[in-house]
């Protein structure tokens, strides 16, 4: 610390802990002639005082006459520390007394030493949340416009940076934790970590963790801090995590974690561009799907999904009254999620490449695919059946159906095509007694078949738009 006269020092004192203050701020007060500041925070440092000292206080919102008793005595030739609590250069005194310095044009030499910050203290009584990109804003409109905070409050929470507000509450400023919760709830998982800490560093202190969406704006106060965590963060022990990425870098088991993660965030951007999001909740899932599949927001138009068909599908598989998959193709069944499979305990099957379907095809002069529905719904007639390629397989389908021969649990018609295509979709549309996924129109593939069989396997997460927990 330079020793030369006149100067000011901005000393951060810290959130409010004797063993919080860096021995370079006790020391800068130990030297100084006169201390200016806020007289709540002159009980942190009364032991570091000189019996000779100057001590100046003030009421809050005084921060501009702190700043200029500080400049009239240290032009007098003084060494004057003014203090604010956490780190001063934080919204703290720091930037009001550069401003000044200029304003004034003096030649008053600035010291800044920095101390720990309020959301430094209240990160380490939640344990480790701030691991990665964070940002911190402030809810007062007192300098800055309430619009130009918004605008940053949405961009924190579209960029998933961890984000700690300051000043969320007062007397006055009731409602606008409220609008940071709904914006947030807009762009985040409601299951998001939230922690909160009041008095951080204090003889008050209160330390809480929740999620976002049960976080309550109701518990805080002007003493509080405020921490949301990103799309990584969780709870362990107690404690609010946010990974680095350190052990993703040493093992491949996470990289499902970085796929499902970029999932959820093309889930949510989907629904948020959605022209009709009011419609129920298994028919969204499906869609969300269809559209993350394809980038075809005219999914929207043509998707029909029978009412309740995506949840009575998901329910029959969870109970095991379905245990079985017919594919027209074997690329619609590649799709089909082996994680969601293995967990269900389901099996795939394609007869496509069946010898019997070879020499039926040829005896008969039907398509193989025809001739492999044909073979499948004998020995599983009921069944979910699957098209994504193939509309003379989903008419054989039908026709089946029509003659008693095939009970199907569910039908997921995809086929993809100019050539009967559109036929096959409304001659499986009589059948109102079976659920139905239907892609209308010439549009389909083996893909869209089996991201829509995807949203049936994995509907127990539609709830908490979380998909991709088989990726």
């Amino acid at each position: 610390m330079m020793k030369d006269k006149p100067r000011i020092i901005v000393a951060g004192i810290g959130p409010g802990s004797a063993s919080d203050i860096t021995p370079a701020v006790i020391q800068a007060v130990k030297e100084s002639d006169v201390i200016i500041g806020y007289k709540y925070y002159f009980q942190f440092i009364t032991p570091y005082l000189r019996p000779d000292s100057l001590c100046i206080d003030t009421g809050m919102k005084r921060e501009k006459v702190r700043a200029m008793q500080a400049f009239e005595h240290a032009e007098q030739g003084k060494t004057v520390c003014i203090i604010s609590s956490g780190d001063a250069g934080i919204y703290g005194m720091a930037p009001l007394i550069y401003e000044m310095k200029r304003e004034r044009n003096s030649q008053v030499r600035i010291e800044v030493l920095p101390g720990i910050s309020a959301f430094q203290k209240a990160a380490s009584l939640l344990g480790a949340p701030i691991g990665h990109d964070f940002c911190i804003i402030s809810l007062s409109d007192l300098m800055t416009p309430w619009e130009k905070i918004e605008k940053r409050i949405e961009a924190a929470a579209k960029a998933d940076f961890i984000t700690a507000v300051y000043n969320p509450k007062s007397e006055g400023r009731y409602w606008q934790l409220y609008r940071l919760k709904e914006i947030f709830m807009q762009e985040r998982n409601p299951e998001t970590p939230v922690g909160y800490v009041r008095q951080a560093g204090r003889e008050e202190q209160e330390v809480h963790m929740t999620t976002l969406g049960n976080f309550d704006p109701e518990e805080i106060d002007m003493f509080t801090i405020v921490l949301i965590g990103n799309s990584q963060t969780y709870f362990y022990d107690n404690k609010m995590i946010t990974p680095r990425g350190y052990y993703r870098e040493e093992s491949g088991k996470d990289a499902k974690g970085i796929g499902q993660e970029i999932m959820m965030d093309s889930f949510r951007t989907i629904a948020k561009e959605l022209k009709y999001p009011d419609i129920p909740l298994g028919k969204k899932w499906a869609l969300l799907h269809a559209i993350h599949t394809t980038a075809d927001f005219e999914m929207e138009r043509i998707i029909q999904v029978d009412e309740g068909a995506v949840e009575r599908l998901h329910q029959a598989f969870k109970e095991g009254k379905i245990t079985t998959i017919i594919t027209d193709v074997t690329m619609a069944a590649s799709g089909i999620r082996k994680g969601a499979l293995e967990r269900l305990g389901i099996e795939v099957k394609c007869y496509l490449s069946d010898e019997r379907a070879v020499a039926l095809s040829k005896e008969k002069g039907i398509t193989r695919t025809q001739a492999g529905i044909r073979l499948a719904v004998s020995d599983y007639p009921n069944a979910l059946y699957v098209f994504g390629n193939a509309p003379t397989a989903l008419m054989e389908l039908c026709d089946l159906i029509r003659k008693g021969k095939a009970v199907p649990a569910g039908i997921v018609a995809a086929p993809v095509g100019f050539v009967h295509v559109c036929e096959s979709k409304h001659m499986v549309k009589p059948f109102v007694h079976i659920p139905k996924l239907i892609v209308e129109g010439r549009k389909g593939g083996s893909n869209l078949a089996a991201t829509l069989v995807n949203s049936i396997l994995c509907f127990d997460d539609a709830e908490q738009l979380k998909p991709g927990r088989d990726v």
